[in-house]
């Protein structure tokens, strides 16, 4: 949950609640509950004015990036938070993350400022990381908070290969007022009832049990970004209004 860097493949599937029941079944003999279990995963999606991130996501290129602010359900002002890089190219996902308090991630961040030492620690690859995350902030100007998603996991990994891991989200919801990590999850909802985001993340390759569940209950991989559906909602909304552009400053269409 600290400091980390991540490099693997993230496949998704979208699964009915009877689809899932049958996969957890399955898992009692090959997966393990992760030691957080069950919990509320709670995020600040950074853009700039014009959605430039986001937009660029959906229309499929090689390469694609986020930037965002991650907490573990509802937290108080100034407990750590994680401010984590995401990049995909070619189908392999790189994730960079560091933990910072609340207030100096959102020094940082909203007021893209440069702040001595925003990380926690100070080991190379924590000043390797805000280097990384200074050059995102200097190519992309003036980032605002974009969209605040919350959702409920469920994550397992292998028995065999702790890198081996897969998570279950479910009650996936986005707003955007209230955009701060200390206010209550909550907002509009993406998936219909008893839906679940599937994600199997790996560094090799699916177990071949795994697979074959997959192919029994032919269970296809789908491309979902939880970003993605709540900016679609959104212009969808924009459109409904007569409205040709999102006001970040006050958080409405006009």
């Amino acid at each position: 949950m600290g400091n980390e860097i991540f490099k693997r493949f993230e496949i998704k599937y979208m699964v009915t609640k009877e689809q899932r029941r049958l996969i957890e079944e399955a898992f009692k003999e090959h997966m393990v509950p992760d030691a957080y279990g069950e919990s509320t995963i709670c995020n600040i999606y950074y853009d700039t004015p014009d959605m430039r991130l986001i937009r660029n996501s959906l229309e499929g290129p090689a390469y694609k990036e986020k930037l965002r602010v991650r907490s573990y359900g509802q937290i108080k002002p100034g407990e750590d938070v994680f401010v984590e890089l995401k990049k995909k190219y070619d189908g392999v996902v790189y994730k960079r993350r560091v933990t910072m308090q609340e207030n100096k991630a959102k020094i940082y961040l909203d007021k893209n400022s440069k702040i001595d030492n925003p990380v926690k620690g100070d080991s190379f690859i924590e000043r390797q990381i805000v280097k990384e995350l200074d050059y995102f902030k200097s190519f992309y100007k003036n980032l605002k908070p974009a969209v605040y998603l919350c959702y409920d996991r469920t994550a397992y990994f292998s028995n065999e290969d702790a890198s081996f891991r897969v998570t279950f989200d479910k009650n996936i919801k986005w707003r955007t007022d209230n955009m701060k990590l200390t206010e209550k999850p909550g907002g509009r909802d993406i998936l219909e009832e008893g839906m679940s985001l599937m994600e199997i993340k790996t560094a090799t390759a699916i177990p071949k049990w795994l697979v074959d569940i997959l192919s029994r209950e032919q269970i296809r991989k789908t491309s979902f970004s939880k970003y993605g559906r709540a900016y679609m909602q959104m212009m969808e909304d924009a459109r409904n209004k007569n409205v040709i552009r999102y006001d970040f400053e006050n958080r409405k269409v006009g």
